[in-house]
């Protein structure tokens, strides 16, 4: 099962969460990024409906995939 894990982190004068190389809104104090980060982190839990996906990969070849909607990440948050 795959996991995914958002990091709390400085961002300016304040704290942000990342995921990858994708970082949040700016927040105030760590504890409302951790907070926020907690959130996110719960929603992609929330089952979704079944669907067929397309995507590209790096290399510019298009997969389709069928995705069950009930098939979420492990999710964690670090920071």
């Amino acid at each position: 099962m795959e996991k995914i894990v958002y990091h709390v982190v400085k961002h300016g004068d304040g704290w942000a969460y990342k995921l990858g190389d994708t970082i949040s809104e700016a927040f105030r104090t760590h504890d409302a990024a951790r907070a926020a980060a907690l959130s996110a982190a719960r929603r992609q839990n929330l089952p979704g409906k079944d669907a067929h996906i397309t995507w590209e990969d790096e290399n510019g070849k298009w997969h389709t995939e069928y995705a069950h909607g009930e098939d979420r990440p492990q999710t964690d948050v670090e920071g």
